[in-house]
Formats: structure tokens, C-alpha cells, sequence
């Protein structure tokens, strides 16, 4: 049996350390593709949103390949019993953000042009916020990959501070829409994406905790 770190440098476990590599790209892209979604929707032009909407889905359907794939491969490995759990409870919330950022994405495909711009901004900085601590995360988990915990705690460590910024912007975005006096729809479909928005980042500050409890047993 080996635990997290012996794992990693088993050459006999590379197939799964490739997919939880791709796997963090595919999370990535869900991001990033939501975040231009955003940008486009702001900037109305509609084939540009459609076309990065599109891509959310079709990243978040190749992350849950790879979960089923990297979940199925971690049960028959040599991991001790502890750190497997860990690692697949990881996988699952990875892929939460991915999910969580394509219901997002289903939600902004509602809302209609029209808004204004004090709710565009704060749709603008809290998509910011998605992006910025995803890219923390996967600098993050790439460097975990290659055992350079160090890097890996540096490049996660800024994503709390992200993650209360972003609970600071949905509450700031929230207000935003009751002060607009939107029509019912709007309202509500707004509020939501204001909730699955900052439940991106709840999720990615997750996975952040994951590297620092790996990083805390192996020093």
C-alpha cells in the first residue's frame, strides 16, 4: 500500500495522474468558457455567448469521463485506505465546479439583454473571481502533481482570501438586481446565478483545502 506522494511517483499509476491532469484542464476551460460567455453576454454579441456556452457543456461532459474514469482506476490502486477516500472525495469536488459552473452557464442562456450596467459590473467581477481562483487552483494541483508541495501550498493560498471576495460580490451583485427593479424572471433567474456564481468558488476553495491537508500529512 502507498500513500499520496509514493503514488504519485509510481510510474505504474501515470494513466491516472494523466487523467487528473486533463481532468484539471477540462475544470479549467469550464471556467474560462463560462467567464467569456460573461464578457460576450456584456458586450451583446450573442454568437460569441452561445459558442462559449456551448463549450462549458461540452468541457463539463469530458471532466465527468474523466472522473468515472480517474474514480473506477483509484479503486483497484495500491493507495492505503485513507488517502483513497481523500483522493476521491478531491475528484468529487472537482468535478463539482465543473458542474457547478455549466448550471451557471444554463442560467446566464435565460437571461435576457437589458440589464443594467451596475448589474453587468458585478456580473463582470464575480465571473473575474471564478477565473482568478481557478487559475490558483490548477497552478496548484499541477504542481501537487509533481510533488512540489511548496509551490502547490503558495499557488492555493490566495484562494481564500478570493473565495470571501466573492462572497462579498453576490451579496454586492444581489443587491444590484432588487435595486434595478427587474421583472420577475429576471429577478429570479439573476439571484440564482448570483448563488451558483459564488457557489463555483465555495467549490474550488474546497479542493483548495484538499491540497493543504495532503501537504500537512506528508511534511
Amino acid at each position: 500500500m502507498q500513500n499520496i506522494l509514493s503514488w504519485l511517483a509510481d510510474a505504474g499509476e501515470k494513466s491516472i495522474i494523466n487523467d487528473a491532469e486533463k481532468h484539471i484542464e477540462e475544470t479549467y476551460k469550464t471556467v474560462t468558457y463560462f467567464a467569456e460567455a460573461v464578457t460576450s453576454y456584456i458586450n451583446h454579441d450573442i454568437n460569441v455567448k452561445t459558442a462559449a456556452l456551448e463549450n462549458v457543456r461540452e468541457s463539463e461532459h469530458k471532466a465527468d469521463i474523466l472522473k468515472a474514469q480517474m474514480i473506477d482506476k483509484i479503486a483497484e490502486s495500491l493507495l492505503v485506505p485513507p488517502d483513497r477516500e481523500d483522493m476521491m472525495r478531491f475528484i468529487k469536488t472537482l468535478d463539482k465546479i465543473a458542474d457547478w459552473t455549466l448550471s451557471s452557464a444554463r442560467l446566464l442562456g435565460f437571461i435576457e439583454n437589458g440589464l443594467p450596467e451596475t448589474v453587468l459590473g458585478n456580473m463582470a467581477a464575480a465571473a473575474g473571481l471564478i477565473v482568478s481562483s481557478v487559475t490558483r487552483l490548477r497552478e496548484g494541483m499541477l504542481a501537487f502533481m509533481g510533488k512540489n508541495l511548496t509551490k502547490a501550498l503558495s499557488s492555493v493560498d490566495e484562494i481564500d482570501r478570493l473565495e470571501h471576495e466573492a462572497d462579498d460580490r453576490k451579496k454586492k451583485l444581489i443587491e444590484s438586481v432588487l435595486n434595478a427593479k427587474l421583472e420577475p424572471n429576471s429577478l429570479i433567474l439573476l439571484f440564482h446565478l448570483a448563488d451558483h456564481m459564488e457557489g463555483v468558488t465555495d467549490q474550488i476553495n474546497t479542493a483548495a483545502d484538499f491540497i493543504k491537508i495532503i501537504a500537512a500529512k506528508n511534511r
